[in-house]
């Protein structure tokens, strides 16, 4: 049998490495690695290695995901400087725990002929990458449509968000590096390969696979702070999902989408979308990374808006007017009128026992500021920070360091209880759980614990700092049984949604044979099991089980195993 190199070099099928080139060839199917992970084929090639569908030998014939990395380099120091560098890499993967990447089992050396390989083992997803995806629509003369870009860079960006709260940029975003994954339609992001962490002076690491160099990011795709310096921030990221948004909205490559020599993307020719889409990509395509969109969570934000981005807010304009020209209307009836409606907003919702002093106390700090400043930049902190709590959905007010993202430096040392709430409402939206359901199952177990306080919002005094701690630890053990439940985006989405019509629907679908032999009380056995283990006695009759406080993630679990028995099927 006759193999090749990615040169098309003619060797042995014995061989391990190219007898012209020396690149590494292949690893033949049903090797085992390890004494444990038998290759079952090739998935794919990059620049530092392959990818590999393996059988882990001692987890049940359970498939994962092995890639090889094999640097090339013949001195000892280099060799024990990868391995350093790999297993720094290594660690970093093993703190990134979305549901929307693969989760990492391990990492490994094995020694294949007289080389090392350095290999990374992950979960295997199933399902299409989005270059391929689109290369069928393309034989269809099709293209993705705004719609469907549009709820891709919603799900995508709480993934960027996550990945860059824990100092990682991703450096490699791209429509070959995203999969659609089979079981709940959800992007995921793949290859975090280990070089992708790596300074790039490391010139060893270049493996010259397909003559391709992807340490840097991929041409077309990486902004050129990459390409030229070889840095990355957060914005670089951003940068490059914008640029796969537009390969996948016009089925054409980026190259052919951007002008080199006047330095401009061809808006209105080769790229045609309305205003809203255009002036959220155009910024997080602006050369300069200080000009772009600096966390993900405010591309989300924009992203919602229905207007254009630079459109004016009539409310922001009435009031600039209203303070810098002169008149007999005082800026302490201007902020009575904020004041008012602050008060309005805050009796309407259900807002977080946490989150009421927030929003009260805003309006006093705000009078007292207007009265001895009068300054049109105190105006305007006051305006986004009030408008940031909008009908239905309920955001952080402005933290008093000036950031509304855990992603930012935090400035100031003592304002660690802001960063703490927006870290909670950040791993929240991460996790698609509804902000109505999620306020108040916490909201419950907190009065729960503490009856006297019924009643009673919680204050911003110094009285209440040991209850307000109570309360986030209360919201942060409930997302993290959320996680540990290991619900599908849909079913977390639903939450708060489930009822009893849902079992009794379920039950007529068993009783039609819509899940096969699988019965009902098969249903409920397995979810109370799986319940039992991450909530032990809280499980109630089956008569209240909608109206208890976890009710609604026992059906969330049922419906999971409701759509994996109807896929089956």
């Amino acid at each position: 049998m006759q193999v090749y190199c990615s040169k098309q070099h003619v060797n042995n099928g014995s061989n391990r490495f190219c007898t012209q080139c020396g690149e590494p060839l292949p690893i033949h199917q049903e090797e085992i690695i390890a004494k444990r992970y038998k290759i079952i084929k090739l998935l794919g090639q990059g620049g530092f290695g392959r990818t590999y569908l393996a059988e882990d030998m001692k987890k049940s014939a359970q498939t994962c995901v092995l890639k090889e990395f094999a640097p090339q380099v013949e001195e000892e120091q280099n060799l024990k400087k990868a391995k350093q560098l790999f297993e720094r890499e290594a660690s970093v993967l093993k703190k990134l725990q979305h549901p929307q990447i693969p989760r990492f089992h391990t990492s490994l050396q094995a020694k294949i002929g007289n080389h090392d390989f350095f290999f990374l083992v992950q979960d295997y997803v199933e399902g299409e990458n989005y270059l391929d995806l689109l290369e069928e629509r393309l034989n269809k003369r099709q293209s993705f449509s705004e719609e469907e870009v549009i709820t891709l860079l919603q799900q995508m960006l709480p993934v960027l968000s996550y990945i860059h709260s824990q100092n990682v940029v991703h450096r490699d975003i791209s429509p070959d590096n995203l999969i659609w994954r089979h079981s709940d339609k959800q992007p995921v992001l793949i290859d975090f390969g280990g070089v992708k962490q790596l300074p790039a002076s490391q010139g060893f690491w270049f493996t010259q696979m397909g003559g391709i160099r992807t340490i840097l990011g991929k041409k077309g795709y990486a902004p050129e702070e990459q390409l030229r310096q070889g840095k990355a921030f957060p914005s670089s990221d951003l940068y490059s999902l914008a640029v796969t948004a537009l390969v996948l909205l016009t089925g054409k490559e980026p190259q052919k989408l951007y002008d080199s020599y006047q330095g401009n993307w061809y808006w209105g020719k080769e790229i045609k979308v309305n205003p809203s889409l255009e002036a959220v990509l155009k910024k997080m395509l602006a050369y300069k990374p200080s000009d772009r969109y600096q966390n993900a969570n405010q591309v989300l934000k924009d992203l919602k808006s229905p207007v254009p981005i630079k459109s004016v807010n009539p409310h922001v304009t009435k009031l600039k007017t209203m303070v810098v020209a002169p008149g007999r209307k005082s800026v302490k009836a201007l902020a009575t009128r904020f004041h008012n409606k602050t008060q309005a907003i805050a009796q309407k919702l259900p807002l977080p026992v946490w989150l009421r002093p927030f929003a009260m106390s805003m309006v006093g700090t705000t009078v007292v500021a207007l009265t001895l400043v009068g300054s049109w930049a105190v105006v305007n902190a006051v305006i986004q920070a009030v408008s940031s709590i909008t009908i239905p959905t309920i955001t952080l007010p402005t933290l008093p360091d000036g950031s509304d993202s855990p992603t930012k430096p935090v400035s100031n040392p003592n304002n660690k209880e802001g960063t703490r709430i927006s870290q909670i409402l950040d791993r929240r939206a991460q996790l698609q759980v509804p902000e109505g359901f999620f306020n108040q199952i916490v909201n419950e177990l907190f009065y729960t614990n503490n009856p006297e306080l019924k009643g009673r919002s919680l204050t911003s005094d110094s009285k209440d700092e040991a209850l307000r701690e109570e309360w986030y630890s209360t919201a942060e053990n409930l997302l993290k049984k959320i996680e540990q439940a290991q619900l599908s985006t849909d079913a977390r989405s639903q939450l708060g949604t489930y009822s009893q019509s849902s079992l009794q629907t379920w039950r007529k679908q068993a009783q039609a044979g819509e899940f096969g032999n699988y019965t009902i009380e098969q249903l409920q056995t397995e979810t109370n099991r799986k319940f039992d283990r991450l909530f032990p006695g809280q499980r109630p009759r089956n008569a209240k089980l909608d109206q208890s406080k976890f009710g609604q993630i026992w059906y969330a679990i049922a419906a999971d195993q409701v759509s994996k028995l109807e896929s089956a099927n």
